[in-house]
């Protein structure tokens, strides 16, 4: 049966029986996602610090999703009970426990391998050696995998989705070609950034030539709001990766406590001197100890004044000092029982608490969705998002590891674009690129045709060259960490890895 994608419009009230997660269609919708290869490929590819390197108990893409779908359906669930005062909130926006969950098990089904350096290096390809305006990004990646690339019996292309769903998918509800003028000057939606030659799109959920899928989804919705189940997905991203993130790095012995305690220490004794300091000697490599938190105080008072506020930043710094800081990594991880429930405890705790601190939003605040963290939540979670970010991921020896891994997708993007648009050799490319390429292609006539305003495609012959660009990303986006490599190699010519590529390529 081939279900009507439009019909599930939010937002529409939902039943009682949606509202309790039990529609048939939104539960097929989670079993589509949990059975697509696409999902089970996430286990290969890395979430910030790579297996091999770091032991199997460290989180990949699949794991984080697993648990971001706990954490999104019990927010959900906390949400539409009977006792919880934001229910009537829940049910007139429609919030569906399956919708969510289904949401949460795909937002990730994007990410290229190498994490979020995969990202970055395959939007710039796609923009500077492909041609591809728009680029490439995660997020519109999942969205492009949920309605054009994956296979479902019920519909030629795509998992035949409702639009409930792949609303609840879209985090950032534009694409890349939006005209923010709107907003004039002032406050720009999270995923949009002002630059001095305007504004730019970094964050979007949908390719041009995925365009007409994502208006018709989201057909009834404000513009550029996400669904209520879509900021559910969101927060629970953001809590998970919060406390998961600083787990791995603790597990695998690179979180410093001495470093860290240092910052935290410096900013809670030197905070006064600190604010007296301007832009350049807070961010100057001499900067005294607790500068970052500085710089990270007057980020959150010139970016979110909606919820910004030194009290709550204080308060945020001083229990993440002591139960991270002076807490956890006081006791180094040693994979003993001992550690591992102090490790156990302190994720739990923290989860209990995030989970329990989502609340409505403040209306018309253009920085969150409909549901966001409490003022004090809030700042907790960005100061353990900061603990990482600063002290792990500008590391020398990180950095020069994804340097080494920027060459590996570049080899495979160029390798394969130059063998896809070889008149003698391009038959023989593999049978999956073929088909990702003709889908691009057919794409792109279409847009071209039908809606030329979601795509700038000046001329007839651009649409095979774009259609090319695109179906490589597509092709390379879909390979785990180590079918990158052993594609990038064998196509350098290296016979080491050969038979490491796989019959699915």
């Amino acid at each position: 049966m081939t279900i009507d994608r439009a019909s599930r419009l939010v937002p529409e009230p939902r039943s009682s029986a949606e509202v309790t997660g039990e529609h048939s269609q939104f539960r097929l919708d989670l079993e589509r996602i949990r059975f697509s290869p696409y999902f089970s490929r996430l286990s290969a590819v890395t979430q910030v610090i790579a297996q091999p390197g770091a032991g199997p108990l460290i989180h990949n893409r699949l794991t984080h999703s697993i648990k971001v779908t706990a954490v999104a359906r019990a927010i959900a669930v906390k949400l539409t009970d009977a006792a919880s005062p934001a229910r009537d909130f829940a049910l007139e926006h429609g919030c569906d426990a399956v919708v969510v969950q289904a949401a949460a098990s795909a937002h990730d089904l994007g990410h290229p391998p190498f994490g979020h350096l995969g990202e970055r290096v395959l939007d710039r390809l796609a923009r500077e050696t492909l041609g591809l305006v728009d680029g490439f990004e995660g997020n519109a990646q999942s969205y492009r995998i949920l309605t054009a690339l994956d296979v479902s019996e019920a519909a030629p292309r795509g998992l035949n989705l409702t639009a409930a769903v792949r609303t609840a998918v879209a985090k950032y509800p534009w694409t890349r070609y939006i005209d923010a003028s709107s907003f004039g000057d002032g406050p720009l939606p999270r995923g949009l950034r002002r630059t001095a030659q305007g504004v730019e799109v970094p964050k979007y959920s949908a390719y041009g030539i995925d365009a007409l899928d994502l208006e018709q989804a989201r057909a009834g919705l404000p513009p550029m709001q996400q669904s209520l189940e879509c900021s559910i997905m969101d927060i629970a991203d953001d809590v998970a990766y919060s406390i998961h993130d600083v787990d791995d790095f603790y597990r695998a012995g690179v979180l410093s406590q001495g470093a860290v305690a240092r910052e935290f220490r410096g900013w809670v004794e030197g905070g006064s001197e600190l604010r007296q300091l301007d832009e350049a000697q807070i961010g100057a490599r001499t900067a005294p100890a607790g500068s970052a938190l500085e710089a990270l105080r007057r980020k959150f008072a010139r970016d979110d004044p909606w919820v910004a506020d030194d009290d709550a930043f204080a308060d945020a710094v001083d229990v993440v000092a002591d139960d991270l800081v002076d807490g956890l990594l006081a006791t180094p991880f040693d994979g003993s029982i001992a550690s591992e429930r102090a490790l156990s405890s302190f994720t739990n705790r923290w989860i209990s608490h995030l989970q329990s601190s989502v609340v409505p939003a403040p209306r018309d605040v253009v920085r969150s969705g409909l549901v966001t963290l409490d003022r004090q939540a809030w700042h907790e979670v960005e100061i353990l998002k900061f603990v990482h970010r600063h002290f792990i991921l500008d590391r020398a020896d990180i950095v020069m590891y994804q340097r080494g891994l920027s060459r590996v997708l570049a080899r495979a993007v160029k390798g394969l674009t130059a063998w896809a648009t070889d008149e003698h050799d391009r038959d023989r490319v593999p049978q999956r690129l073929k088909e990702l390429v003709e889908i691009a292609t057919d794409g792109y006539a279409a847009v071209r045709h039908e809606r030329p305003a979601d795509v700038p495609i000046p001329a007839a012959g651009d649409v095979r060259r774009l259609g090319v660009g695109r179906g490589v990303i597509d092709y390379v986006a879909s390979l785990s960490d180590d079918q990158a490599l052993a594609v990038s190699e064998a196509l350098d010519g290296r016979p080491d890895r050969l038979w490491d590529i796989g019959q699915n390529l």
